[in-house]
């Protein structure tokens, strides 16, 4: 199918969407072809082996328990994060998996085999599930590539499955691949960029289905807010990374009593703080379009929804209409930064995460600010354009460090950049469509040492203790 809003913005627990989110549905994906296969029952041995990315972050990502969890049966969008602690705990205590949720088999995190010199043709971030009856003979294996925001492909099918994309994209309304095409359609139709992406929605759902399934997406992003900041003490991991939104959200309401426009930074900041830090702790967040950049979207949305113009008399129905029009726009960029480039910090560095998400937030932004698809666009290759570059180093493979500040910053770029582009007429020098392609072209030069292994920057140049 082709990439709609919902691929984009998905439901999942944390702390990364390409190490946790796209494994444990990889994983999720091979236990249900082993049991539709009829071969469950006769499995006694199974084998996973990670590769590249996945194998060199994996423990700091929470790869391996993701794995363990997918092959139970369990699906990131429908987990809930109590499960997790359940299931995983049981797994250590009894070192036994169950199966498709079936069938009892001793496996645990250590069984895992971690190939980090290794990389597969496909992408950085492969997998490979492998199970054998009792005389050895195997019964199903099969390989996955987890290629940024939760998307997986299968070894041997990436051609079927961009004809099958290239096909969808046919049947929508108006199908766009670049930013050209994308102003194109709004000039010829007279709409504007959230317009021609809820146009392209009601190919596959009704307008009540999208509008309502945004609103959902956001009542998640605001539910996940408001479980951080009631968090303490530190993050998981060993990093002793202290939890910070409880501490601000406390001062901010003591100092901030009746949303004084000029606390707009601190409010942006302790949103993207606050979904971060829910997401280093493995909580449920959305995928924005990756976890490791979940919180720039819901911080300038709230930015949006509470600073933005006139939003102090807005009704109800007008803020979820803000909503609604916000995610929409976001999408529809995000769709050219997963049709041109990546979305993966394996594969082009954290600039195709925070750059892209940055980039959408402040599409966004600059849409429900009144900005014509000129100025929308100019928005977004502003946002883009300033996070060039941007290297993909957590830390301890942890995505705390520099994860977490780094959406706050992000955050701040996206309006700054909805701003500059509202302050202009929407004509400017470099194309948001040159600006994805440099992106991409400048992630394929990257030192693979910068594209989230933990082997260059502060990966390697802080002590973990």
């Amino acid at each position: 199918m082709a990439v709609g809003v919902f691929d984009l913005f998905s439901i999942g627990i944390g702390p990364s969407s390409s190490h946790t989110v796209g494994p444990m549905r990889a994983a999720a994906v091979f236990a249900e072809e082993l049991k539709s296969s009829g071969k469950l029952d006769r499995v006694a041995s199974l084998r996973v082996d990670l590769y590249g990315s996945l194998a060199a972050t994996g423990h700091g990502h929470g790869t391996m328990t993701a794995i363990l969890l997918g092959l139970e049966g369990f699906h990131p969008e429908l987990i809930l994060p109590e499960e997790v602690e359940e299931r995983l705990a049981k797994i250590a205590e009894t070192g036994t998996l169950q199966l498709a949720g079936a069938v009892p088999l001793p496996y645990k995190v250590e069984d895992i085999v971690l190939r980090p010199l290794t990389i597969l043709p496909r992408h950085t971030n492969g997998m490979t599930f492998t199970v054998a009856d009792a005389d050895g003979g195997i019964l199903h294996t099969a390989t996955f590539f987890s290629v940024g925001g939760g998307f997986i492909v299968r070894e041997g099918e990436e051609d079927t499955a961009l004809a099958e994309l290239a096909a969808s994209k046919k049947e929508l309304p108006l199908p766009f691949r670049t930013a050209a095409e994308l102003l194109g359609h709004c000039r010829s139709r007279g709409l504007s960029i959230g317009e021609i992406m809820f146009v392209n929605e009601r190919a596959s759902r009704t307008e009540e289905e999208i509008r309502e399934g945004l609103l959902h997406i956001y009542s998640v992003m605001e539910a996940c807010v408001e479980i951080s900041i009631r968090r303490e003490g530190l993050l998981p991991g060993g990093l002793k990374v202290r939890r910070r939104a409880p501490d601000w959200h406390e001062r901010l309401l003591k100092e901030d009593k009746d949303r004084d426009p000029k606390y707009w930074q601190e409010w942006v900041n302790l949103i993207a703080l606050a979904v971060n830090e829910e997401n280093a702790s493995g909580g449920r967040v959305v995928t924005a379009p990756t976890n490791g950049a979940a919180g720039i979207i819901p911080a300038v949305l709230y930015y949006a929804l509470h600073f933005a113009p006139g939003m102090d008399q807005a009704t109800q129905k007008d803020r979820d209409d803000v909503v609604v029009r916000f995610l929409l726009t976001a999408g529809a960029v995000g769709v050219l930064y997963k049709e041109q480039a990546s979305i993966s910090g394996a594969e082009v560095g954290c600039q195709g995460e925070v750059g892209s998400a940055s980039s959408m937030a402040a599409a966004g932004l600059a849409e429900v600010m009144g900005g014509t698809p000129g100025q929308v666009e100019n928005a977004a290759e502003i946002a883009m354009e300033h996070n060039l570059g941007l290297t993909c180093d957590p830390i301890g493979g942890l995505v705390q460090i520099p994860c977490i500040e780094r959406n706050a910053i992000a955050a701040a770029k996206a309006i700054n950049a909805a701003k500059m582009a509202l302050w202009g007429d929407g004509s400017h020098r470099v194309s948001l469509d040159e600006v994805i392609v440099t992106m991409r072209e400048t992630g394929k030069d990257m030192s693979s040492k910068y594209k989230e292994t933990a082997m260059g920057g502060l990966a390697v140049n802080v002590a973990v203790c």
